[in-house]
């Protein structure tokens, strides 16, 4: 089906390394699913876009090898030839779905639009059925609706299936998927699996995934690809990659994995609260047709307290109410009813200078960095920021900033680079300075490493975990990763569509969840299904098998 012989992709001058891809060879036959994992800037986003054409024009100049998708020559290809063997010969799931759909655009059209590019002809009536039916095979419960609705209308959930409904629309013999789970919740991300599992057993077409999930690899692959620095260092059946991986680098990232039975131990009985949150009610006003709203209940009667020193972790699905609490403890957006008190004051009663001192109190580590970070600021003057708006003189909020960033890792070479100018790790680690640059008492994670592949994930956790001791931090660690929540947290607490469901020490979550709805989201981890598949159902847990 896919065959790549010495592929390699040159970096213009001035980049990290001479070549994105170097010297790569691989082969994918029909019904199996490769999938290609290593870190960030490995080259596996950068191979992927290769084989669909989607490279920018100064890379596209640049490659050489082969690579051939049955008879046909893709590096041969002009844009006009593409044109007819994209969509129709490989179809690609993005990362990001909400930047990949066109935002002005009903969702139903984008994919109708499928068809005509490749000169598919049908009716008005015909074309309608065709995407309500598409919709509904990718798990749509109402197609119709969704058809016509915007992308920016729907949930992560649906964005990521009407993606997968365009690119197996014309049912192409090669499948690839950039991350297309990454920042899902566990059981949305379970779905979407099983949902391309099925497509291809349903056409037979062969699936390149790329993940730096091994839980997710673990579940579905019939082949794993290792790289690094552009290089493919190792590859093989899932069975033999992590049984028995060749590779001192491969062996690092299956460390890196976060497992289940890795839960943090209970801490000393804290009884003092720094957070307390009572009857917290948020209620959003969305629109139900052309002249109607309806109120959609974000919050329900949430109430829960955070003891000073402790670690707390948010779990649930997506729009169960995570980050609407951590946005009414940063006062981002307004309540309905409910009390918030930190050290016993009322939030919602300060005004002025008090309420500016508590804002400074209490600060947010978010889940996309880039979007956060000011793009004309440099590293330095973002951590400074804070700080000087809260009264610091510039040149001591300079020094401390400098200090921070090289408490969080970065070195003092690199202060002054804009953020399009470092990796997605060291961005969540200006984040982090910059929000313990005004020394607050309580930290929110918002998903602080949901997008980070598994070594940097794990230096950023290892990171809060001696910032937390050093520092005695209190921390609200929002998170759809129950394996990441069982290693920070000293207490969980379940919510689900907006309201809590469950809460209790780690361990004891884990070990004996009392509600179905928990019990639903640990059998969804993605890995503890891993026997499905040949060669991984003996692997032992040392190997890198999630240990339970």
């Amino acid at each position: 089906m896919l065959k790549i012989d010495n592929l390699s992709i040159a970096l213009p001058a001035g980049a990290d390394r001479p070549l994105a891809v170097n010297n790569v060879s691989f082969e994918l036959a029909p019904g199996r699913t490769l999938c290609l994992v290593g870190e960030s800037g490995s080259g596996k986003s950068v191979t992927g876009c290769a084989i669909a054409g989607l490279l920018p024009k100064f890379l596209r100049q640049s490659i050489k090898g082969s690579i051939r998708l049955g008879e046909i020559e893709l590096t041969s290809l002009n844009e006009r030839q593409w044109m007819t063997v994209r969509g129709r010969e490989v179809g690609m799931i993005f990362q990001e779905p909400m930047t990949a759909l066109n935002p002005i655009m009903p969702v139903g059209r984008q994919i109708s639009e499928v068809f005509n590019a490749h000169g598919i002809v049908l009716s008005r009536a015909e074309m309608r059925d065709k995407v309500h039916g598409l919709l509904e095979r990718v798990g749509i419960r109402e197609p119709r609706r969704i058809a016509d609705s915007y992308s920016f209308r729907i949930s992560g959930g649906q964005r990521q299936r009407v993606m997968i409904a365009m690119a197996v629309a014309l049912k192409p013999r090669l499948l690839i998927a950039d991350e297309p789970t990454t920042a899902l919740d566990v059981t949305t991300q379970a779905q979407v699996l099983e949902l391309i599992s099925d497509l291809q057993s349903e056409t037979g077409m062969a699936v390149l995934f790329v993940t730096h999930d091994f839980g997710i690899v673990a579940d579905i692959a019939t082949d794993v690809a290792v790289m690094q620095h552009g290089n493919l260092i190792e590859i093989g059946t899932s069975g033999q990659v992590f049984e028995h991986p060749a590779q001192p680098y491969t062996r690092k990232l299956l460390a890196a994995v976060p497992r289940l039975g890795a839960c943090r131990p209970c801490a000393a009985q804290r009884a003092v609260p720094l957070i307390e949150i009572a009857g917290l009610c948020k209620r959003y006003a969305v629109a139900d047709g052309l002249l109607k709203r309806r109120q959609l209940v974000a919050l329900n009667e949430v109430s829960f307290s955070v003891c000073k020193g402790e670690v707390v972790s948010l779990v649930g699905e997506s729009g169960s109410g995570k980050s609407t609490i951590a946005r009414c403890l940063t006062k981002l957006t307004p309540v309905n009813c409910g009390t918030i008190k930190l050290d016993g004051v009322d939030l919602f009663s300060l005004k002025g200078a008090a309420l500016k001192h508590a804002r400074r109190r209490i600060q947010i580590v978010f889940q996309d960095p880039y979007g956060s970070l000011d793009p004309r600021q440099k590293a330095i003057e973002a951590v400074a920021a804070g700080p000087i708006a809260h009264g610091t003189p510039r040149k001591r909020a300079l020094e401390e900033a400098a200090e921070l960033l090289s408490l969080v890792g970065l070195s003092p070479n690199v202060v002054e680079r804009y953020p399009h100018e470092f990796s997605g790790g060291q961005r969540q680690r200006i984040g982090i300075a910059r929000a313990l640059a005004v020394k607050p008492d309580l930290l929110i994670a918002d998903e602080a490493v949901s997008a980070l592949d598994v070594t940097v994930q794990a230096q950023v956790l290892e990171l809060l975990a001696d910032l937390r001791d050093k520092l005695g931090l209190t921390m609200l660690f929002i998170t759809h990763d129950l394996r990441i929540a069982a290693q920070v947290s000293d207490r969980i607490i379940v919510l689900q569509n907006g309201a809590i469901v469950e809460e209790g020490p780690t361990e004891t979550i884990f070990a004996g969840p009392a509600q179905a709805y928990t019990r639903k989201l640990l059998g969804t981890i993605p890995g503890l299904n891993a026997g499905k598949h040949e060669g991984v159902a003996d692997m032992p847990l040392g190997a890198g098998r999630l240990a339970i």
